[in-house]
């Protein structure tokens, strides 16, 4: 696949990412599915991958990175981008002090980080989250629960979206959170495919002003922001897992015999996935548009992050059901890479904004 519109220093990062993924499946394959893996946390960050996104965060360079791990590993992937979820806020929005005591620990692989916004009643409608941020003193004490969120419970820290007014989405402030704190409590949530997600409950958790990610009642903008941020890598990631499912595709149906000749001889085979690859390279170009764009400093890149997303994850979901498609019933097997993947690249087209919001952003757009 050619990357031309990448700078050497984008393609040196790309290469760079793709041979330390094929490292990593071994040690992936070590953890405990549906728990945090440090030791994969700590070979991101002894290869330089975390330290290259923080602090200074680029969209491309998230794209890039994310696209190459899901090519060869889902759960180095996962792992990667729920830490810059989780860091993205308080490298944004939080105070110096609250950086220089995370930062460091997150970038060498020592703290996993958590992203806490979904809410049991706040799923795609975010902006109606309870979770309640009441004065005390000088601090805030929190009360309510959280679903769905990254590394839960078992996280270090987490960024978190609370309510401090009535105000709508003028009325949700950020928070950095310890995870030991006390009266934090969480349960893991077993998934399709079983990624470190829970949930956590809020019993009068009592954080400092300091805490504060932003400003009080400017949460809103902090979350909205990463999540501009994010999408488009999200896109990477279902990409990534795109290209995997063709490859693989590419090379069976390269080897695999019928009726006398190989697969690949059969129109109904080979356009299919000519089909999938064109498809991919449409969502790679947007993908990057749009990353390149947030890095731009442009004020409006919500419209380009969510056509990022809505179609690489469209496009990703389709190109691996081609593949199991021309695989035939060995690629319904456990343990089968498809079959894996099959798991895997359905949440993106829900989680970080489902499609259905994706098309309502874009449309605003055309409308605004």
């Amino acid at each position: 696949m050619t990357y031309t519109h990448l700078t050497p220093e984008q393609r040196e990062l790309r290469d760079h990412t793709e041979k330390v993924a094929a490292t990593l499946p071994p040690i992936a394959e070590r953890g405990t599915p549906g728990a945090i893996n440090r030791p994969l946390l700590s070979a991101l960050a002894e290869h330089g991958l975390l330290g290259r996104l923080f602090p200074e965060t680029s969209a491309m360079d998230l794209c890039l990175v994310r696209e190459a791990l899901a090519r060869h590993c889902t759960e180095a992937e996962t792992a990667f981008a729920l830490q810059g979820l989780g860091t993205y806020p308080i490298l944004m929005a939080g105070r110096k002090s609250t950086v220089d005591e995370w930062l460091p620990r997150i970038t060498a692989g020592k703290a996993a980080v958590g992203f806490a916004l979904t809410e049991p009643s706040a799923g795609s409608d975010a902006a109606s989250l309870a979770l309640s941020a009441t004065r005390d003193g000088d601090g805030f004490r929190l009360n309510g629960e959280k679903v769905f969120i990254s590394n839960a419970p078992n996280a270090d820290v987490y960024s978190v979206f609370a309510r401090t007014s009535d105000n709508g989405v003028r009325g949700i402030t950020a928070f950095v959170v310890p995870g030991r704190a006390t009266g934090l409590s969480g349960t893991p949530q077993r998934l399709v495919s079983p990624h470190p997600i829970g949930t956590l409950t809020f019993d009068d958790v009592l954080v400092p002003a300091e805490a504060v990610l932003g400003e009080v009642d400017g949460g809103w903008r902090v979350a909205m922001r990463t999540l501009d941020m994010f999408r488009p890598s999200v896109g990477a990631f279902a990409l990534g897992m795109g290209q995997a499912a063709l490859d693989a595709a590419v090379a069976h149906t390269s080897n695999r015999l019928a009726f006398g000749r190989p697969l690949s001889k059969f129109q109904a085979v080979s356009h299919q996935l000519a089909d999938v690859a064109t498809r991919l390279q449409a969502a790679r170009l947007l993908i990057h548009d749009a990353a390149a764009a947030y890095d731009s400093g442009a004020e409006r890149t919500g419209h380009l992050s969510a056509m990022a997303k809505l179609f690489a994850t469209e496009a990703a979901q389709q190109a691996v059901d081609v593949a199991v498609q021309v695989h035939g019933a060995r690629a319904l097997e456990q343990g089968h890479l498809l079959e894996h993947l099959y798991r895997e690249v359905r949440a993106p087209r829900i989680y970080e904004g489902a499609s259905e919001i994706q098309r309502e952003i874009i449309a605003r757009y055309l409308y605004r």
